[in-house]
């Protein structure tokens, strides 16, 4: 093999590397995704029934939540502000995934684990209006 063969083979190895190592960590970040445990929290399983907004997200965010302008009730400026309505909920639905995974939210008392899971799992599969 020609020194100049190798010389190029050597200077394409280190990107190839890179490459390979950035596909698989996508791949590992995709199956975190899409598997039935939410990325930030294994306790949270969203295999079973599918979640319903005015069921169970909506009374878990009006009583926990929305719980004044302190919180996110009327006049809030809180973080997202309001969350009374479901557009507001819904447009809000990544930040209030992250406070539920995280433990920050909500800052008086704590959601049970089934509170946690519709929550999650209701925006993890869309965030519908159902």
């Amino acid at each position: 093999m020609s020194a100049s063969l190798k010389s190029a083979l050597m200077k394409m190895a280190g990107p190839v590397v890179a490459l390979l190592v950035l596909l698989a960590a996508c791949s590992k970040s995709v199956t975190n995704m899409t598997n039935n445990s939410s990325p930030g929290n294994t306790n949270i399983n969203c295999s079973g029934t599918a979640e319903s907004f005015s069921k169970d997200v909506s009374q878990i965010i009006q009583t926990t939540c929305a719980t004044g302008s302190n919180c996110h009730g009327s006049g809030s400026i809180n973080g997202p502000g309001e969350l009374i309505t479901y557009t507001e909920i819904q447009a809000a639905s990544s930040q209030i995934r992250a406070a539920v995974v995280s433990g920050q939210m909500p800052k008086t008392g704590s959601l049970s684990t089934a509170q946690k899971t519709a929550i999650v799992c209701w925006i993890d599969n869309g965030s519908s209006n159902n």
